[in-house]
């Protein structure tokens, strides 16, 4: 009789537990967040102006940079540039690189490790790889990356590269960033509705950056929202 009273105390405590954690999931797969969802006006990109690297190029989201540190092998290596525009070196930590030329990030990083740590540090800063040309998709996928765009694509082919949603995925919650009229952008989708028919299929271009909400990419979604001061959310019309 005692060890029956036991069991039912311990299951009383755990109920708050369980029932936490069923609205939990519940409020995470459905719709929702800052960005709109059927924007109207959620046109193709700006059309890429076709430019030598070295004339220019500004560093983008998921490029790819070599830098040389003379004598200093440690620090040489190739950089990515993660989604909020940042590279992450030895002994200075993470450093903006979105927007800049490959000549400007040269100058920062001289004038960092030189401040602190290096005597007239010998920085050259080069380009390995450039995502303008490709589509990122990040988030709850099975294998997320840059994928290259050869062709017409739209949201759902854009993810069947990506493997798919993986298992935590909040399929209601797909967002696009997108660069239109000179600023970064975005729009919400709604994967189960565009699956069932209800919604379009939207167009995905090269240089957009695709993630799909889920448990594990929280801060993920708050650091691009944060960093980049050129974002610019849709709003419901």
């Amino acid at each position: 009789m005692r060890n029956s009273s036991v069991r039912i105390h311990a299951f009383k405590a755990v109920l708050p537990i369980i029932a936490l954690g069923a609205a939990m999931s519940g409020c995470a797969d459905k719709r929702g967040g800052p960005i709109a969802y059927d924007v109207g006006n959620f046109r193709p990109p700006d059309a890429p102006t076709v430019v030598a690297l070295e004339q220019g190029y500004k560093i983008a989201p998921l490029d790819t940079v070599t830098v040389k540190v003379f004598k200093m092998a440690d620090l040489t290596g190739d950089y990515e540039v993660d989604l909020a525009g940042n590279i992450s070196m030895p002994l200075i930590g993470e450093v903006k690189a979105i927007d800049m030329t490959t000549a400007q990030l040269d100058d920062v990083l001289t004038k960092q490790l030189g401040d602190k740590y290096l005597e007239r540090p010998d920085v050259s800063v080069g380009m390995k790889a450039s995502t303008r040309r490709s589509v990122t998709i990040d988030g709850a996928v099975k294998s997320a990356g840059s994928f290259p765009v050869n062709g017409p694509m739209t949201l759902m082919q854009a993810l069947a590269l990506a493997g798919g949603a993986s298992e935590d995925a909040n399929i209601h919650r797909v967002a696009i960033f997108r660069t239109i009229d000179g600023r970064r952008q975005a729009a919400a989708f709604d994967l189960a509705d565009i699956r069932q028919g209800k919604s379009p299929d939207p167009a995905i271009y090269a240089g957009d950056i695709v993630v799909i909400d889920g448990s594990r990419i929280k801060e993920l979604q708050k650091r691009i929202m944060n960093n980049l001061s050129i974002l610019s959310v849709f709003r419901p019309f």
